[in-house]
């Protein structure tokens, strides 16, 4: 029982890790920096480092969740 849920928190963890790095990657590719003004480069990283954070956990609580749902059916039988 323990064990499964130590295996869980490792699975989410690199989960979370992945589509964060996807997110990341993404991100790169789209010119972000345009839409602040010219000398705030610092504030317009953060701001891509928060959408990194926060779409990639997204995603992946999703993937999570929709993993854990499709589990869960063979209860429904």
């Amino acid at each position: 029982m323990l064990q499964d849920l130590g295996t869980q928190a490792l699975i989410n963890i690199a989960s979370h890790f992945i589509f964060i790095f996807i997110t990341w990657q993404v991100l790169e590719s789209v010119r972000l920096d345009e839409l602040f003004k010219k000398n705030r480069i610092a504030e317009a990283r953060i701001v891509i480092i928060f959408l990194t954070i926060t779409i990639g956990s997204t995603v992946s609580h999703f993937f999570i969740d929709l993993i854990n749902w499709t589990q869960q059916i063979s209860y429904l039988f």
